[in-house]
């Protein structure tokens, strides 16, 4: 293209070309402030921490392409690291944020500064606290809508609306966390199921706080549904409206139609709702998806109302599955696809097979331990239960060459093979204790075939991978079987996720590229299990080009 010769166009023309991209390209600051703040909840009132004094903590609104700096001050008792779940931060570990992998923690009276790049992504993600159980109350939207310019794949919504799924403990969150790892036991479950942070109107004092939307007869809604509960699986509804699923996890999938969706810890799902009922209120309700056996879980129901303008009926509520209905959410599960062809890895580099679940390490020498059989509960991939560093990050430990942190010897399969989901020898119940890492190559197509395990119980086991996106290319029940489940795989329109569900007493094969290199945990989204030892991380090794290659580190981040 020729720029006119005339001076005065061409400064006209540069500037409208500035201004364009300034626009395009918006650089968005926000400030928050972890602090403490007094919450009732369930007649009773206690400390909590959050950020901007807001449970749930503030949404954030952005748009593909912007350039985000949060700057996180430290206000609290605890050390806290905030995790932006589910951005892929190219290049850019720095600002992932889970404690002792990216980052040594933001200590008390201290702060960092999270600078990142919204890069071809769009949709609902969020962000929550990644030191120890801080997330919690540690949490909120993050949503990234279409660059200016562009439009959704779907009719507009006339109405947006995050519904941020939580779980509440009338006791401190910290104090739960050490009870559990002192004794050894399970921790104590919730006390009640929240939607943007209230248990609704089915618990004790929580009428006067129940979340109420609005809405217009033939208006459509996007509901940005996002499950933050720490341990929790959960079922999410609204009474007598069909949901549109059109995005998972920040993806666009290839639209369908349920009454009913299942949310992971960690996932988010984008649904439209339109109001063609006859105008009335209609509770929308979340419970639990439970599948560990004979293990407690919180069955409470929380409520929300969508309520069409001048309807003063009472609120219908909604049939929801039953805890362990596990074909209902398969069914769900199933129908998850990419809107068209993907560009999944046919050609695999690295083949990795996970074996994951729970495990015991024995309680002697030591006082009486409360797991089963005087044991303390533990929880490994491929036998490795997995240890966070104390004295520096791992990040920091592997650019800096620093010894004796982790070891790179990671199995890339289970160590003994077994009978994963059958009747597991107790001489296999007991992992070891290790801080091992895998390293890929920059740009190896890699494949993880994700095993549930039978020790002590299967169960439905919600995997993250930080940043990275991975095609879902195949799920199943029982064990992995290479020769008869890798000609099922859709290799054709797989969904794109970052949270996975392996299904209970099954196995779930992921694909992605390895194209961001850095430190990057992989770990179950329940922090109960994450606590025990659920979790390993990737070195993803440099590139050959600038644009391949680890960014230095922010001169801010904080020291251990």
């Amino acid at each position: 293209m020729e720029v006119n010769s005339n001076p005065f166009f061409n400064f006209i023309f540069v500037a409208i070309i500035l201004t364009f991209v300034s626009i395009t390209n918006a650089n968005i600051y926000h400030e928050f402030n972890v602090q403490e703040q007094s919450v009732t909840r369930l007649c009773k009132s206690h400390t909590i921490i959050t950020v901007n004094g807001q449970f749930p903590g503030p949404t954030l609104e952005l748009n593909n392409g912007d350039n985000v700096i949060v700057k996180v001050t430290n206000k609290a008792r605890y050390n806290v690291t905030i995790h932006w779940h589910g951005l892929r931060h190219m290049q850019n570990p720095w600002a992932d944020g889970p404690e002792m992998v990216t980052q040594c923690p933001i200590m008390p009276g201290g702060s960092y500064t999270y600078r990142f790049s919204i890069q071809d992504q769009e949709g609902t993600l969020w962000w929550h606290a990644h030191s120890r159980w801080l997330r919690a109350t540690v949490y909120g939207a993050l949503v990234i809508r279409p660059k200016l310019g562009a439009t959704y794949p779907f009719p507009k919504p006339k109405l947006e609306l995050p519904i941020v799924l939580g779980e509440w403990w009338n006791q401190d969150i910290i104090s739960v966390l050490q009870q559990a790892l002192f004794s050894g036991a399970a921790p104590n479950i919730s006390d009640a199921l929240t939607i943007n942070g209230q248990p609704g109107d089915l618990i004790k004092c929580s009428q006067q706080g129940t979340i109420k939307y609005s809405v217009n007869s033939g208006d459509t809604i996007l509901l940005r549904v996002i499950n933050a509960a720490l341990n929790q699986q959960l079922f999410f509804t609204v009474a007598n409206h069909k949901l549109t699923v059109v995005a998972t996890d920040a993806v666009y999938t290839k639209p369908f139609t349920t009454t009913v969706i299942m949310v992971g810890p960690g996932q988010t799902t984008d649904v439209l709702l339109t109001a063609n009922q006859k105008p009335g209120r209609y509770y929308m309700a979340a419970r639990a998806y439970a599948t560990a056996r004979n293990a407690p879980f919180d069955n409470t129901t929380t409520t929300a109302i969508l309520q069409y303008k001048s309807a003063t009926s009472p609120p219908i509520l909604p049939r929801l599955p039953a805890y362990n209905d596990t074909n209902t959410v398969t069914a769900f599960s199933n129908q998850i696809k990419s809107p068209g062809k993907t560009d999944v890895p046919l050609k695999i580099d690295e083949n990795l097979l996970f074996a994951v679940g729970f495990g015991f390490f024995n309680c002697s020498p030591g006082p009486r331990c409360q797991g089963p059989n005087n044991t303390r509960f533990a929880a490994s991939m491929n036998n490795v239960s997995f240890v966070l560093p104390t004295q520096t990050s791992l990040i920091q430990a592997y650019t800096n060459k620093i010894p004796n942190v982790y070891t790179p010897d990671f199995p890339a399969t289970p160590p003994v093979k077994f009978d994963f989901t059958g009747n597991v020898p107790r001489g296999l119940w007991q992992p070891v204790r290790g801080t091992k890492l895998y390293k890929l190559k920059y740009g190896a197509n890699v494949q993880i075939v994700l095993q549930d395990t039978s020790i002590f119980s299967t169960e439905d086991h919600p995997i993250h991978l930080h940043g990275y996106h991975f095609y879902v290319v195949g799920q199943g029940f029982g064990n992995f079987n290479p020769s008869r489940d890798t000609s099922r795989f859709n290799l054709i329109d797989p969904p794109q996720k970052n949270t996975i569900d392996v299904p209970v007493g099954g196995w779930a094969a992921i694909r992605f590229v390895a194209d961001n290199p850095g430190v990057w945990l992989m770990h179950c989204h329940i922090d109960t299990h994450l606590a025990w030892g659920f979790g390993m991380a990737f070195i993803v090794e440099n590139g050959v080009e600038p644009s391949q290659t680890l960014l230095p580190p922010p001169v801010d981040l904080p020291r251990c």
